[in-house]
């Protein structure tokens, strides 16, 4: 049997009878109760959802993002007798998030991601999946520590910069992630690999065989090397260009 328990209302109490409330206590949003076998879970850890249960992320832009532990969540629906590893998790709403500058300092409407550091966040700043966007600012010189700061929560695949998955690793990742994404933009990025793939092999098939049919041509008759290197390196140029089409086919795919 479960019971609502509305934390906000003894933090209302407390305020009108002048006892101070540390706001990082309370967060915004409904909680729900889950179990996570692991030790060293805290408020403001972030969690992902795994075929092993729910665990602290410990890896950048985690497609597996779930939610946060908050320790006195604003609403909360929870069991009424509480077990031992069960924690109120929120994933929608604002929450304070343990982050670390592991990715460098933090501003105002950054995008927020998971890290290698478990249950801690850092600073996206590529295309993946995000926890929610900051409401406050961290800086640290040391990328070790970590400290609570609020986060509007909104578990997501963020574009930060288009341009960047115009690449042949960055695209090979995204199509990796497909599976947890919508329909059109896993045909999209699955597109986009398929595109990139077919230029760099198309684009240095096309170098190879012209490097080496101007090699035998070099060998064959030294006295015309003017002419055959003049040959070489308008294939290197067209194999710039044959990549580049590529890439930008990939590019317009992604975008438009």
């Amino acid at each position: 049997m479960k019971i609502i328990k509305l934390s906000i209302l003894l933090g209302i109490f407390l305020a009108s009878v002048g006892t101070a409330v540390n706001a990082q206590e309370i967060s915004s949003g409904i909680a729900q109760s889950l179990n996570i076998q692991e030790d060293g879970v805290r408020g403001g850890s972030i969690i992902s959802s795994t075929e092993q249960g729910y665990v602290r992320s410990r890896v950048a832009y985690d497609p597996s993002l779930y939610g946060v532990v908050v320790d006195i969540p604003a609403v909360a629906f929870e069991q009424a007798s509480r077990p031992d590893k069960l924690y109120s998790i929120i994933t929608l709403g604002k929450v304070y998030v343990l982050v670390s500058s592991i990715n460098g300092n933090i501003s105002v409407n950054d995008f927020i991601t998971s890290s290698t550091i478990p249950g801690v966040g850092q600073k996206a700043d590529a295309n993946g999946f995000i926890i929610g966007s900051a409401l406050e600012s961290y800086s640290s010189n040391d990328k070790g520590n970590s400290g609570l700061i609020l986060v509007s929560l909104n578990p997501r695949f963020g574009t930060i910069a288009p341009g960047k998955q115009a690449n042949l690793i960055a695209n090979i990742r995204a199509a990796s992630m497909s599976p947890f994404l919508s329909p059109l933009t896993s045909m999209r990025y699955l597109l986009a690999v398929l595109i990139t793939t077919i230029a760099f092999s198309f684009g240095f098939f096309f170098f190879g065989r012209s490097m080496g049919r101007g090699i035998a041509a070099l060998g064959r008759n030294p006295l015309a090397s003017r002419t055959i290197v003049l040959g070489i390196i308008t294939s290197v140029i067209m194999t710039i260009l044959i990549i580049g089409t590529g890439l930008v086919l990939a590019y317009f795919v992604l975008t438009l």
